[in-house]
């Protein structure tokens, strides 16, 4: 069989007119076609909206990252800062800045992965825009809603409060270093670990649970896409108090402790970045309630002091966590 013509097509022999015709195909029919989409919100509910930028060479590279993984990762970034949130997935825009020589199969891979991500996780795309750029850029934004009484903010962390995380952590900074050849391993866990990067898992199936046993009360909570140790950090900044972190607490596969160590992987855990998982800060009984109910991995990895430091104990050392070691577009 000869290779189709859309494989060997690139932006520059379509032309934006037929492309924005093709990329409309992708969004529900009755919203697509105008100017903008015009949403109405659930009676009761309050829009969150975020974005992300993906710009390659940066945040992602042919050489770590297929385009269908591309797409899947900028949607899950999105939608993991809506689960942080606490909301619930509504709506997408997206804005595509691309090369002319780019080819048309590149992008249908992309929105592949990024249609794939919402049909498992809600919403819709409802727009966006489509510009030259000499480095391929994707960026999202996505509204999710939620009930006024249910929105987690940064802002809300108390004293005494456990901090709970949902998952592991370490394991995408591991399929980074399997992918770029750092460490070698071909079994079910390498494979997990590139699963882990290339296709990360936004929280939003914790929300159920959270909203059951927190019924009225304040949360605070985000996402660890920026490394648990920033997530930590900022959360204490926005609420003015101070953390203690107990090193041996923090869930990171097993599997990836015996590769490469305790120590490195305590790395990983802390400042690797792009785990997506949530980070709660909980009052202590509420804290140990959600974490029976969602199983390993989750666990409480310490608590909220009055103190305004932010330190991390392993066995008989304390250090303070070092914010500047995690993911940061201007360092």
């Amino acid at each position: 069989m000869g290779e189709s013509p859309l494989m060997n097509a690139t932006i520059a022999d379509w032309g934006e007119h037929r492309l924005l015709a093709w990329l409309q195909t992708f969004s529900p029919a009755a919203v697509v076609g105008d100017d903008g989409a015009v949403l109405t919100p659930e009676p009761g509910r309050s829009l969150v909206i975020t974005t992300d930028v993906l710009v390659a060479g940066v945040h992602f590279s042919d050489a770590t990252t297929p385009p269908d993984a591309v797409g899947w990762r900028a949607m899950a970034a999105n939608l993991s800062d809506l689960a942080a949130m606490g909301a619930t997935p509504w709506a997408v825009t997206v804005g595509l800045s691309l090369p002319p020589h780019t080819k048309i199969a590149w992008i249908e891979a992309l929105y592949g992965g990024m249609q794939r991500c919402l049909d498992r996780y809600g919403g819709a795309i409802v727009g966006g825009d489509v510009t030259r750029s000499p480095t391929p850029t994707i960026a999202i934004t996505a509204f999710g809603q939620v009930a006024p009484a249910q929105v987690l903010r940064r802002r809300e962390a108390r004293v005494g409060d456990a901090i709970v995380v949902t998952g592991y952590h370490g394991s995408a900074r591991a399929g980074l270093a399997l992918l770029l050849g750092e460490i070698g391993r071909s079994d079910e866990g390498g494979n997990r670990w590139i699963a882990a990067h290339q296709y990360p898992q936004p929280r939003l199936d914790v929300l159920p649970e959270l909203q059951k046993l927190t019924i009225g009360a304040k949360i605070a909570a985000m996402d660890s896409s920026d490394g648990l140790a920033d997530a930590v950090v900022q959360l204490c900044r926005a609420s003015g108090v101070g953390a203690v972190i107990e090193a041996a607490q923090i869930p990171i596969d097993p599997d990836l402790m015996a590769i490469i160590g305790p120590e490195q992987a305590g790395q990983w855990a802390l400042y690797g970045g792009e785990d997506f998982e949530l980070v709660l800060c909980l009052r202590p009984k509420v804290a140990a309630q959600f974490v029976e109910q969602l199983g390993p991995p989750a666990a409480i990895i310490g608590r909220i002091t009055a103190d305004p430091e932010v330190v991390i104990r392993a066995g008989h050392q304390t250090h303070s966590l070092d914010q500047a070691q995690g993911f940061q577009h201007f360092p």
